[in-house]
């Protein structure tokens, strides 16, 4: 499958759970695959709406949960870890050069709708991602961007020259991946959820390439909204807007274990304490990042609260862009220098969540002592002010609401901790609080419209590259700044194939970082997700990609 040089690689990028990967995992040999009781449904509370089902249109966690339980990938990760295993694919080899991927594919594999899975399906996803065609469409495949650059012709927010060269099935079960130069993102990227296979019938006979824009608004295709169709455990049933519920039945065609239960209902409850209440009255079996103060009165509930490790980072934003005192590296680190990352960090977060120096999670190839620190010293951060000419610097600080992620449990009151620091040194602070799903993410990554902003990140594979490369890797809207020694620096880190290469030049990256200071590294935290006592075989991921058709009732 893997050179063994990379296998062992991959395994030292695994997060170790071995005393908690799954919650009752003694469940007899003889369930497994049995499919569960036809009435049986577990129903999850999601903290927010999704954008859409389409995966490559997506890029958060909300849209992401669904979507993982009815689309496969390529490659994926074993369960409660960052290892790689085959997916869709059961076995892949890079060519010396590092400039093909050939997978040999998984036989027996049908879409939902009952077309075959095959390497002409493969195909027929990448060249749709790489043909994608106008400026709405291409501005929200962000993973894509991310990761393959370019487009056959650029229209949005991408303006590299592309990685993906052409794709060819050489049989049924052979495609080969042809790459116009070598990514140290593969083969890893590969499982990524935006890089998910969808049915080619599916995808034409609903026209899902066409995503138009309206000022600040996209709307989507039916295949995006009514439609979504992969080879997954769950299948699509109904998404019930007014009531706020996404239906998924089982996928009894899986070419895997099948789902132990018969319907998996998601109901959006944006409030984390609706939530909480929800679960006690026994209308929801499980929720995700319960908030941090709950953990003991949930227990005491007789609820399970299952700890994941801490695989994210939780960061200010800087936006260059509008406020010309921003261009200056000694207010950016003035702001750094105002903010108390270990109080955040012990108040706001998790228990076990740590103060950050740098855009890495500390178990990731990569971090480095060597970074340029600027712990909390407020008299420092007057000095670098008045040195600057900045005082008195008043700045639009946008802030989410209705939403709770995995690094940002509670993002009003962490807003509002950095906006006191930040006020105590001398910066005036507008805080601008806008919905997640109200235009938040579209105003400050699209937009730019801010000054500061808060978000984060969760790793989605245990590569450097997916965090500082995807923050840094190139001019984006929410940060406004052009450093082409930072971008150069990553795309040479992103080009090392060899571990220990890999490592040192995303060391060398991190450093150029800390001292440029484009944003603020804040903490990173272990999120947890919660489930009533009678649910079992969950199993908790450090990438929050937890798919539920091992779960069992009762």
């Amino acid at each position: 499958m893997l050179p063994q040089r990379v296998a062992r690689w991959r395994r030292l990028a695994l997060i170790g759970l071995s005393g908690a990967l799954a919650v009752s995992m003694s469940a007899c040999a003889s369930e497994r695959g049995s499919g569960g009781g036809a009435d049986d449904t577990f129903v999850f509370g999601a903290a927010g709406a999704p954008k859409n089902f389409d995966p490559i249109f997506n890029d958060d966690g909300e849209s992401f949960r669904p979507v993982r339980q009815m689309f496969d990938t390529l490659v994926t990760y074993k369960p409660g870890t960052t290892e790689l295993e085959g997916d869709l694919a059961t076995a892949w080899t890079p060519s010396p050069d590092g400039k093909s991927w050939t997978f040999t594919l998984r036989q027996g594999v049908k879409f939902h709708d009952g077309t075959p899975f095959n390497a002409a399906a493969v195909c027929f996803n990448f060249d749709r991602w790489y043909n994608m065609k106008g400026a709405a469409a291409q501005s929200q495949m962000i993973y894509y961007g991310d990761v393959f650059e370019g487009f056959a012709k650029n229209e949005g927010d991408a303006t590299g020259s592309p990685v993906y060269k052409s794709c060819e099935a050489k049989d049924d079960l052979t495609a080969v991946v042809n790459l116009n130069k070598a990514k140290g993102a593969f083969p890893d990227a590969f499982g990524l959820t935006s890089l998910s296979i969808s049915s080619p019938d599916a995808l034409k006979k609903y026209d899902a390439d066409n995503v138009t824009q309206s000022g600040d608004s996209f709307t989507y295709p039916a295949y995006a909204n009514e439609h979504p169709t992969g080879t997954g455990p769950y299948k699509f049933e109904s998404y019930d807007k007014t009531n706020k519920t996404i239906t998924l039945v089982r996928n009894d065609d899986y070419w895997g274990e099948k789902a132990k239960t018969a319907k998996l209902i998601f109901k959006i409850i944006e409030d984390e304490n609706a939530r909480k209440q929800e679960l006690a009255a026994g209308t929801i079996d499980g929720y995700d990042f319960p908030s941090p103060a709950d953990y003991n009165s949930l227990k005491d509930a007789g609820n399970q609260v299952l700890i994941r490790p801490a695989f994210n980072i939780l960061y200010l934003g800087i936006n260059q862009k509008n406020n010309p005192k921003l261009q200056d590296v000694r207010v950016r680190k003035a702001i750094e220098y105002a903010i108390n990352k270990d109080q955040l960090a012990k108040n706001k977060l998790p228990s076990g969540a740590y103060a950050q120096t740098q855009f890495l999670p500390n178990n990731v190839p990569g971090y480095t002592d060597a970074v340029e620190k600027h712990s909390y010293d407020p008299n420092q951060a007057k000095a670098l002010l008045q040195q600057a000419g900045a005082t008195g610097l008043t700045l639009n600080f946008y802030v989410p609401t209705e939403v709770t992620r995995p690094y940002m449990p509670n993002p009003v009151d962490i807003g509002g901790a950095i906006a006191d620091d930040l006020k105590a040194v001398g910066i005036n602070v507008n805080i601008v609080q806008e919905p997640w799903n109200g235009g938040y993410k579209d105003d400050v990554q699209k937009a730019g419209k801010q000054d500061l902003h808060l978000l984060g990140w969760t790793g989605d594979y245990a590569d450097a590259g997916n965090f500082v490369g995807t923050f840094f890797g190139r001019q984006k809207a929410e940060f406004g700044f052009d450093n082409p020694q930072i971008f150069s620096a990553l795309a040479n880190a992103d080009s090392q194939v060899t571990p220990d290469a890999k490592k040192t030049a995303y060391e060398q990256a991190s450093v150029l970082i800390s001292q440029y200071v484009p944003a603020i590294p804040l903490t990173s935290s272990p999120p947890a997700i919660v489930v009533k006592s009678n649910i079992h075989n969950l199993i908790p991921t450090p990438l929050t990609d937890e798919r539920f058709y091992t779960v069992t009732k009762g």
